[in-house]
C-alpha cells in the first residue's frame, strides 16, 4: 500500500526518488521522506503530501548518488513526521524503509528495549531496522548477512530497502508478500514498488520473489534467498509507455481512465477473439484447461471491485457452462476453514496482482490441492507468477485509486473463460455461442457510445452533488453492477450509498425512501425487466427520486424516472461492461464537484499489499 522508490548508480538520486514519489502518489499514503547519503546519513520526511516533503527539502543539501524514499499508508501509529519512514537504526548508521506489517514487532521491539534501544516512533518499521542491527552488531556480522538472519525471525509481511552509512555503493533490498521490482541500468538501479517509477528510465526489470534478498553492490546485483542460496536473477522487459501513465490532457487520471475503456476492453479482446471465424481462445489456460471444462465447482476469490467482476461472472459461468460457482471475498476466505476439494477450480482475481487477502487465500486453495488459475492485470505480479494458469487483462496501468477500467477488463476476460469452456462443454449450442461473440465484438463500440452522455450525466450529478444517501437497485446481471455503482461513488465522492438486490429493496431498504433519497436503478430491458419496473413503482410511491439507467429506445421507465440515462443495446450477460459506464461518470462528477481528490480518495490505497 505504501510507495518505495531507490536509486543508486552515478546520476543524482534525489531528483530520480522524489519523481518516482510522485509517480506512487495513487497508491495511496498520508506522509513522505527520503534518505540521501553523502558523507552523512540524511533522513527527511514529512507528513502530508510529497509536495508537503519538497517544500520541507527547498534548502538542504541533497547530493547523493544512493537514496530511499517512501510514501507511508499507517499502520502502526498515526500519520505524523516521526513516524514516516525512512526510519533510522539506533546508532544512526543504518536506514531502512518498510511495506507491509511486522506482526512480531512488539516482542522485539521489548527484547530491544531491554537491551537498552531507545525508539523515536510507534512503528513497526523502526524495531526491524533496530532488530537487523543489532544482529549485525552481536553476530560481527556483515549487513548482508544481518537482514538476512533477521527476516528468519519476524512474521509478516514485508518488501525493504535497506542502505548503510559505512557503504556509498550498497543497497540491500528483500521482500515477502508485498512487491518489489528492481530496473537494471547502465551502471545503474532503481527499486521500486512497481514499474511505474521505472518506465522512463529503462524497461529492463527483475521482480524480487518472496524470501529474497537482493544486494546491490558495485554496479552487480545479486539474488539470494533468506537461506543464503544464490539465486539467478531473470530479466523481463517492461510491456508499459510513459504516456500510459501520464494524465494526457485529462483533468484526473480516473476520468481518463473511465474514457481509455473502449480501447482496453478491445486490447484484452485483441488476439483472443474474432467473431467471423468463430475463434476464442485464451493462450493462458491451455495447459488446465481440461481442469476447467470439468470441473465440479469453481471458486472465485477477491476484493473490492474485483470481487464485483467475480459477481458478475458467477452468472455468466453458471448460465453458459452449468458449473457451481462461488464467490468469496478473499479476507475471509483465507480465515476460515473452508471446503476444497483436490481438484476443485480457484480463479483469482486483482487488478495489481498483489492483493494481499487474496494471495493468502490462493495459497491456502493450493494447499489443499485447487487448481489456481489468476486473473490480473500487471505481468509479473505475485498473483501471476503463483497461479498454475491464467490471464492478464491488458488493461495497461490504471492510476486512478477507485478502479474503473479494471472492472470492465476482468469482466472481459472472465466473460471470454466462461464461452470458451462452454463451448468447449458443449453446453451451448453453436448457434448461441456464434451470438455471443458478434455482441462481444461489438462491445467496445457501445462502451464508446455511453461516453458521449458524459455531458447528460454532468447535469444529473449537479442536481445530487449534495446528497446525503444514494440508494443502487439492480436485478440479476445488474445486481452486481448496483454493488459496484454504489462502491464508486462513496469511496471517492464520500457520500454514503448501498448496493442491493432490487427485490430485497422491501426487506428493509424501502424504509430509507422519501423525497430526499435518490435511487439508482439499473433498469436495462433483460429478463427480469417488468419485476424492476414493479420496483420502480414501489420507490415512486414513496416519493424517490429515481436515476434510471435504461436501453435506448425504451418507452415506459422515462415515463416514471426523473432522469434516465439511455444506454445501447446488447445482451443482458454483456451488459454490465455497458451498464457501469453511466455509473462510473456520476460518482466521478459528483466527487469533482464536491470538491473532493478523485484520483487519491482519504484513507484509500490503490494496492491493499497489507491486511
Amino acid at each position: 500500500m505504501c510507495g518505495i522508490v531507490a536509486y543508486v548508480g552515478q546520476k543524482q538520486a534525489y531528483p530520480i526518488i522524489i519523481n518516482g514519489l510522485r509517480r506512487l502518489e495513487y497508491r495511496g499514503y498520508d506522509s513522505a521522506g527520503v534518505a540521501l547519503l553523502n558523507g552523512d546519513l540524511n533522513i527527511y520526511k514529512k507528513k502530508g503530501k510529497v509536495a508537503d516533503l519538497e517544500e520541507h527539502l527547498q534548502d538542504k543539501e541533497l547530493k547523493s548518488t544512493i537514496g530511499i524514499g517512501h510514501t507511508r499508508w499507517a499502520t502502526h501509529g498515526e500519520p505524523n513526521d516521526i513516524n514516516a519512514h525512512p526510519h533510522f537504526s539506533a546508532s544512526g548508521r543504518l536506514a531502512i524503509i518498510h511495506n507491509g506489517i511486522i506482526e512480531n514487532y512488539n516482542s522485539l521491539r521489548k527484547d530491544l528495549i531491554n537491551k537498552g534501544h531507545e525508539f523515536l516512533s510507534e512503528t513497526d518499521s523502526e524495531v526491524l531496522i533496530h532488530f537487523i542491527e543489532d544482529i549485525q552488531e552481536h553476530n560481527n556480522c556483515s549487513l548482508e548477512e544481518a537482514v538476512r538472519l533477521a527476516l528468519t525471525k519476524v512474521v509478516g509481511a514485508y518488501a525493504i530497502v535497506v542502505m548503510s552509512k559505512d557503504d556509498p555503493n550498497m543497497l540491500i533490498a528483500a521482500r515477502k508478500g508485498s512487491p518489489l521490482v528492481i530496473g537494471i541500468g547502465k551502471d545503474e538501479f532503481y527499486l521500486a514498488s512497481d514499474a511505474t517509477p521505472i518506465v522512463e528510465y529503462t524497461n529492463e526489470v527483475v521482480y524480487i520473489n518472496d524470501y529474497e534478498i537482493a544486494i546491490i553492490k558495485d554496479n552487480e546485483l545479486k539474488i539470494k534467498d533468506t537461506q543464503d542460496v544464490p539465486m539467478t536473477p531473470y530479466i523481463q522487459t517492461l510491456d508499459m509507455e510513459l504516456e500510459a501513465i501520464e494524465k494526457g490532457g485529462y483533468e484526473h487520471f480516473m476520468l481518463k481512465e473511465i474514457f481509455e475503456q473502449p480501447r482496453s476492453i478491445s486490447d484484452c479482446m485483441r488476439g483472443r477473439l474474432n467473431a467471423s471465424t468463430g475463434h476464442l481462445m485464451l493462450g493462458g489456460i491451455r495447459e488446465y484447461a481440461n481442469k476447467l471444462v470439468n470441473a465440479d465447482r469453481i471458486i472465485m476469490i477477491a476484493c473490492g471491485t474485483s470481487w464485483h467482476s467475480a459477481l458478475v461472472a458467477e452468472y455468466v459461468f453458471e448460465e453458459f457452462c452449468r458449473i457451481p460457482v462461488e464467490v468469496e471475498y478473499a479476507s475471509e476466505f483465507r480465515y476460515r476453514n473452508p471446503v476444497i476439494n483436490e481438484g476443485d477450480v480457484v480463479i483469482a482475481i486483482s487488478q495489481s496482482g498483489e492483493t494481499a487477502d487474496t494471495l493468502a487465500a490462493m495459497e491456502l486453495a493450493k494447499s489443499k490441492g485447487a487448481i489456481i488459475f489468476g486473473v490480473c492485470n500487471v505481468v509479473g505480479s505475485s498473483i501471476a507468477r503463483n497461479s498454475h494458469e491464467g490471464a492478464y487483462t491488458h488493461a495497461g496501468p490504471e492510476i486512478g485509486v477507485a478502479s474503473t477500467k479494471a472492472f470492465t477488463a476482468q469482466l472481459t476476460v472472465l466473460t471470454m473463460m466462461a464461452l470458451r469452456v462452454a463451448h468447449r462443454k458443449g453446453s451451448i449450442t453453436e448457434r448461441k455461442y456464434r451470438e455471443l461473440l458478434v455482441e462481444f465484438e461489438q462491445i467496445p463500440a457501445k462502451v464508446e457510445k455511453c461516453l458521449e452522455l458524459n455531458e447528460d450525466i454532468i447535469k444529473i450529478s449537479e442536481l445530487f452533488k449534495d446528497a446525503t444517501n444514494f440508494l443502487y437497485l439492480g436485478r440479476g446481471y445488474n445486481f452486481p453492477v448496483a454493488l459496484e455503482g454504489a462502491l464508486k461513488l462513496k469511496e471517492i465522492s464520500y457520500i454514503h450509498a448501498e448496493g442491493y438486490p432490487a427485490a430485497e429493496m422491501k426487506h428493509g431498504p424501502i424504509a430509507l425512501i422519501d423525497e430526499e433519497m435518490p435511487v439508482v436503478f439499473i433498469a436495462t430491458r433483460d429478463s427480469s425487466y417488468d419485476k424492476i419496473v414493479s420496483n420502480i413503482q414501489e420507490v415512486k410511491a414513496r416519493k424517490g427520486k429515481v436515476i434510471a439507467i435504461v436501453t435506448e429506445g425504451d418507452a415506459l421507465i422515462p415515463k416514471m424516472a426523473e432522469f434516465v440515462i439511455e444506454v445501447p443495446s446488447t445482451n443482458e450477460a454483456l451488459m454490465p461492461l455497458v451498464s457501469v459506464i453511466p455509473l462510473q461518470l456520476l460518482s466521478y462528477h459528483i466527487a469533482v464537484m464536491r470538491g473532493c481528490n478523485v484520483d487519491q480518495p482519504r484513507n484509500l490505497a490503490k494496492s491493499v499489499t497489507v491486511e
